[in-house]
């Protein structure tokens, strides 16, 4: 089957600045993928693209309807089939790092005036305030809500539409521990519910949790892509062994054939207190390729 979404050769600059260069992914109906990568990688100009926001300078943006036809974000689709039963055409919800929020409205006043918009009835909001515990904040002013509740917000505007597609860049950034565990339960319901679901990050572990699939994007460029546990795999070189000798002395020793022989001298020698062995993650994978962490 045609993957939903199927990017081909997307480049893209402002000005001499190049911000993304030839970049090609597919997403499967229903996934949860996450694109992985620092801040000023090109994240969020890539869901800018896919969204129809931007035009890409180069390469194209297909997505898939039910009966197998395809249109460009920006464009016409050329299936009326819908991609859930009931629907007319396929629909997209999008939260941005920006919140784009009105500051002096009330967190209701924000959601019917989007909920216009949409042609949402009433009631889907009602339904979201419970599902986001915003309930008790539905008359406050969205200028007077901490951080946190103005992220469950934005995700509650996105969510509105009962999307097929729902893109989330840095859904999480800067929020507190609490309110990160409740977006990751409800991405993970929405997930549950069929939705497909495109995420960008730059927090490693939010990917791991969520993601069926990541890419890693470094300057521009997919340097790494797949289900995290292969990709970890594939560079299992980074593997370290982590040993603490008698005299309480601790080395760190990458997990290679050269290595192995002062590690056996010690054990023959009967130095080793214990041995631990350390597993590749995304962040030294990342690190590996492209010389740098995930967080800088």
């Amino acid at each position: 089957m045609t993957a939903l979404i199927q990017a081909e050769h997307i480049t893209h600059s402002f000005g001499e600045k190049i911000i993304l260069e030839d970049i090609s992914f597919t997403v499967e109906q229903g996934e949860v993928i996450g694109l992985l990568g620092p801040s000023g990688a090109g994240k969020t100009t890539l869901v800018n693209i896919l969204t129809g926001q931007l035009k890409a300078r180069e390469g194209n943006v297909r997505i898939r309807t039910e009966g197998d036809g395809s249109r460009d974000p920006a464009g016409i689709t050329d299936s009326a089939r819908p991609v859930k039963a009931g629907k007319k055409q396929l629909v997209t919800g999008v939260m941005m790092d920006s919140l784009g929020l009105y500051e002096r409205l009330s967190v209701w006043d924000n959601l019917r005036i989007f909920a216009d918009i949409y042609r949402v009835p009433v009631s889907r909001i009602e339904k979201l305030l419970d599902r986001t515990q915003l309930r008790s904040a539905r008359n406050k002013t969205v200028n007077r809500l901490s951080k946190g509740m103005r992220g469950r917000v934005n995700l509650c505007r996105a969510l509105l539409k009962e999307a097929d597609i729902l893109y989330l860049d840095e859904p999480t950034s800067g929020l507190d521990p609490s309110t990160i565990w409740k977006i990751h339960q409800l991405i993970g319901e929405e997930k549950q519910s069929g939705t497909t679901v495109f995420l960008t990050t730059h927090n490693m572990h939010e990917a791991q949790a969520l993601c069926d699939r990541i890419m890693l994007l470094h300057e521009g460029k997919i340097v790494e892509q797949g289900v995290p546990r292969d990709i970890c795999a594939r560079h299992d070189s980074r593997r370290e062994i982590e040993v603490t000798l008698q005299n309480g002395e601790r080395h760190s020793i990458p997990n290679a054939r050269e290595s192995q022989g002062i590690l056996s001298e010690w054990i023959r020698e009967e130095k080793v207190r214990s041995i631990h062995s350390s597993e590749p993650d995304l962040e030294k994978v990342f690190l590996e390729i492209t010389g740098r962490r995930l967080s800088d």
